[in-house]
């Protein structure tokens, strides 16, 4: 399953993977494609097998607020959103921490991964109510160490952790409080915390995964104790590296013998429809995390360029374009204008080194202007371009030959338009035409 790897109408963002067993689950906040606000009043939880990781079930809702809902508290106001969870596993019980925006956090239990779960308990402490950001434990991100002990990581531009009693997994253990345990939101773009504490041990060392300043990235610390302090260490991914930013959040998973970053991406021309990615990474012996860069993967080894590819799964957008659902069967790319670059990370074309040549076909809607749609290898700018396609004003269908390609290649779309410098002032930043799929063929 290519990126986003769940079902492409499914918005799953904050999503916190765990392993429990053999399969994969992912816990997560709950997008709408057209909302005004982030997530909704419940939450979802998707699986896969360990072994079979692109392909995914849906196992409904785990918890939910609405005014009908059996899952409702009267200590919970209903219809509250639900923002960023995290589930976690003690003894043979299952506990999810919620994050209940404007409302007080608290603790619900279920008997297997996938729920249902029902309330177990506010948090319960000793600490005035302003801390922990007015009790509501945001994003909260939950470790059960080696030896037993349960912390909780959380905050909203400042950074919290506390103990939890092992023995109800909600009571915040008196004189575990500490402050700031990630660098403040002062430090510096890179360092500074803004939200998202994901914990996650690795060996013999503590990391926290979390939103910085610059909040589009995923950044980690690390330190050798869960209590801190924490060390910045770098960045893990950016999603803002030529595509629409907005916020992160996300963890690390280790799948059978890889590890992965799961994160999420924006769509809909909006901050608030966030579909659920994942790249692999690579931990090096000396616990650092080198950069990745956004794919089209998921959990692919490459993707087939002849098969038919679906537009959406695009990982590179510049110029002002971006993917948007126009029902629940169709995504696009859409307000493509002149100068655009819609990439794709990576293509096995195969290792067919004789000369020759392919053709290129892409299903579209033109919006009433010429331009040409050019197609490079490898990188946008200094790229081997192999094609360039021709799209007229009433185009819905467009193909060209294209050189052969051999191997492993990104793929990049750059869009220029046909117009006059007189025409300029009355077609400059005209939507061009939306782009559905495309395939190689040879």
């Amino acid at each position: 399953m290519s990126n986003p790897f769940l079902p492409k109408w499914e918005y799953i963002p904050d999503g916190e993977p765990h392993v429990f067993g053999d399969r994969i689950y992912i816990y997560g906040s709950h997008d709408l494609p057209a909302s005004d606000h982030f997530c909704d009043c419940r939450l979802k939880v998707w699986s896969a097998s360990i072994h079979d990781p692109s392909h995914w079930i849906c196992h409904g809702n785990i918890f939910r607020t609405d005014a009908d809902s059996h899952a409702v508290d009267s200590s919970i106001p209903a219809n509250s959103l639900l923002y960023a969870p995290d589930v976690i596993k003690k003894g043979d019980k299952y506990y999810l921490y919620l994050y209940i925006h404007k409302a007080k956090g608290c603790v619900a239990v279920a008997n297997q991964p996938e729920g249902p779960f029902s309330i177990l308990s506010h948090y319960q402490y000793t600490l005035p109510d302003a801390c922990c950001d007015q009790g509501q434990f945001i994003d909260p991100g939950i470790l059960v160490d080696d030896d037993g002990k349960v912390y909780i990581y959380c905050g909203f531009t400042r950074s919290y952790m506390a103990q939890l009693n092992p023995d109800n997994m909600y009571e915040i253990l008196d004189n575990t409080y500490k402050e700031n345990i990630l660098p403040p939101l002062d430090a510096s773009e890179d360092a500074g915390f803004f939200e998202a504490c994901s914990p996650r041990k690795i060996g013999d060392l503590y990391y926290l995964i979390y939103s910085p300043k610059k909040g589009s990235r995923l950044a980690y610390a690390t330190s050798s104790s869960p209590n801190g302090p924490f060390a910045y260490r770098g960045y893990i991914i950016d999603n803002s590296d030529h595509y629409p930013a907005g916020n992160n959040h996300g963890s690390l998973c280790k799948i059978k013998d890889q590890w992965y970053i799961f994160y999420h991406r924006m769509t809909n021309n909006t901050l608030t429809s966030r579909r659920s990615c994942v790249e692999r990474i690579h931990i090096l012996p000396d616990g650092s995390i080198p950069l990745v860069p956004m794919t089209s993967l998921g959990f692919e080894e490459s993707l087939n360029p002849y098969d038919i590819t679906d537009a959406e799964i695009a990982c590179y957008l510049t110029g002002g374009c971006y993917i948007t659902e126009l029902d629940l069967f169709r995504r696009i790319i859409t307000n493509i204008t002149d100068g655009c670059v819609i990439g794709y990370r990576y293509f096995d074309f195969g290792h067919d080194n004789t000369s020759g040549e392919m053709t290129f076909h892409a299903k579209i809607r033109s919006c009433g202007s010429q331009c040409e749609l050019n197609i490079l290898l490898d990188d946008p700018v200094q790229g081997i371009q192999i094609g360039q396609c021709h799209i007229k004003h009433d185009s819905v269908h467009i193909s060209c030959r294209s050189k052969k390609a051999s191997g492993v290649h990104a793929v990049f779309f750059v869009i220029k338009q046909n117009i006059s410098p007189e025409q300029s002032y009355f077609f400059q930043g005209r939507t061009l035409f939306d782009l559905e799929q495309f395939v190689f063929v040879r």
